[in-house]
């Protein structure tokens, strides 16, 4: 038995590894081409197809997902552009608004004016009225007194004078 051992452990180390074996080479040559026939109708009929499905589905997907963008981007412009124009529109009637309250206010004042300045002329009327009065009563005062200094005057001097006379004298002595 130990020869038999030895003899058997010999041929198996004598002929090494059964891939480099020169005699099995058909046979495993025919096994890879089968292998490599079988993953190639594998991968053709099963995996690239799912592969190819997914990337379409990807590249649709991206394709919408870019469409939903640029629409969304083009309601934002349009969003941006309705709250600009309602945004002038709004300084626009502000500014209205504004230059409306300025023109009331100004008429307002051109009124008050108006009248404060007819209240004051009036006024003014009533004073010169007034004044002429005083004048007019002053100098009614002024002839009284100066005609019955003049009748004193004369009467001190002892002369006698007529009251026409002396009107006369006084109004000429007034009048300038």
């Amino acid at each position: 038995m130990a020869t038999e051992t030895k003899g058997a452990e010999a041929a198996e180390s004598a002929v090494g590894m059964p891939q480099l074996d020169f005699a099995t080479f058909p046979n495993q040559i025919f096994w890879l081409l089968v292998t490599l026939v079988v993953i190639y109708f594998i991968l053709s009929r099963v995996a690239l197809p799912r592969i190819a499905a997914v990337l379409a589905e990807r590249q649709g997907t991206i394709t919408n997902d870019l469409a939903a963008a640029e629409e969304l981007k083009k309601k934002a412009e349009e969003a941006e552009e309705a709250y600009n124009q309602a945004l002038a529109d709004a300084r626009a009637e502000a500014h209205r608004i504004v230059g409306e309250a300025k023109a009331e206010m100004q008429a307002e004042l051109d009124a008050a004016t108006a009248k404060a300045d007819a209240e004051i002329s009036a006024k003014a009327a009533e004073s010169e009225k007034a004044i002429g009065e005083i004048r007019a009563g002053a100098m009614d005062a002024i002839k009284d007194v100066a005609r019955e200094a003049a009748a004193e005057i004369v009467s001190t001097l002892g002369l006698k004078a007529d009251q026409k006379a002396i009107d006369k004298a006084v109004t000429a002595k007034l009048k300038g």
